[in-house]
């Protein structure tokens, strides 16, 4: 009798340990097949895994709504490292106005050089904790403090994460659209007690706002346009140094 107990109770716990270990290979090939979300691109082949030795994997478009595009802004992310060129345009009756800005960006470092309407050229270096800022030609420079938005505000280009911390009701629109041909996520927004409409076109390739418009009224009053390729990282050239000549940051460092 005794010794049949022990059979038992040694089956019993033979049943759990493999129990154990069907679970945990359940759980584990549930998350390997998991369908990973893909934005759509430029390209109109269908999205493939980068590994193709892997085992198969599925991808899901993710549908953008009001409701939604806050969670798919969310996982867009800017490259560290890149230089870039746009355009930002005012109107107003009868007349308008634009500036060519270039920008640097490498480390957490933002550089932006501005071809003002009036032919100044205005510069804007900051690491998002002090903003130095002066015109070129000149030696001197100022300082300001300066935050995560800073550089954005320098530019004169509205900051699309704030798209993150708007209240749902206030999205009137989401959706994918090229937009100088680039596939971007496309948000109309208009905030409470305010006149004006605002779109953003953000890349899906690189989260980088490739377009915004701003309406009162339904008349156009602003105008942001970066078609341009980015270069990324951050050219070697690029220059982080202020106009007496003293170097902040390098590129790479």
């Amino acid at each position: 009798m005794e010794q049949k107990n022990r059979l038992l109770i040694a089956a019993a716990i033979v049943i759990l340990i493999a129990g154990a270990m069907l679970t945990s290979f359940g759980r584990s090939l549930f998350v390997r097949n998991t369908p990973q979300v893909v934005l759509p691109s430029s390209s109109s082949s269908p999205a493939k895994p980068s590994d193709s030795s892997g085992p198969e994997q599925t991808y899901q478009r993710v549908e953008v709504a009001p409701q939604t595009v806050t969670g798919v802004v969310a996982t867009l992310s800017r490259p560290t490292s890149y230089y870039r060129e746009l355009m930002v345009e005012t109107f107003w009756e009868g007349g308008s106005s634009s500036s060519q800005v270039q920008v640097w960006a490498d480390g957490g470092w933002s550089h932006s050089r501005q071809a003002l309407p009036s032919g100044v050229v205005r510069h804007d270096l900051t690491d998002g904790g002090e903003l130095y800022y002066w015109y070129e030609g000149s030696q001197q420079y100022e300082r300001a403090p300066a935050d995560e938005k800073s550089s954005d505000l320098a530019q004169h280009i509205p900051t699309y994460e704030t798209v993150l911390e708007l209240d749902p009701d206030e999205i009137l629109a989401a959706g994918y659209e090229n937009r100088g041909d680039l596939p971007c996520v496309l948000i109309e927004v208009q905030r409470s007690h305010s006149q004006q409409l605002q779109r953003f076109w953000v890349s899906v390739d690189n989260g980088l706002l490739v377009s915004a418009e701003t309406e009162v009224n339904g008349s156009l009053i602003y105008r942001m346009t970066a078609y341009s390729p980015i270069q990324t990282p951050c050219p070697s050239d690029g220059s982080f140094a202020l106009p007496d000549g003293e170097r902040l940051h390098t590129v790479g460092d």
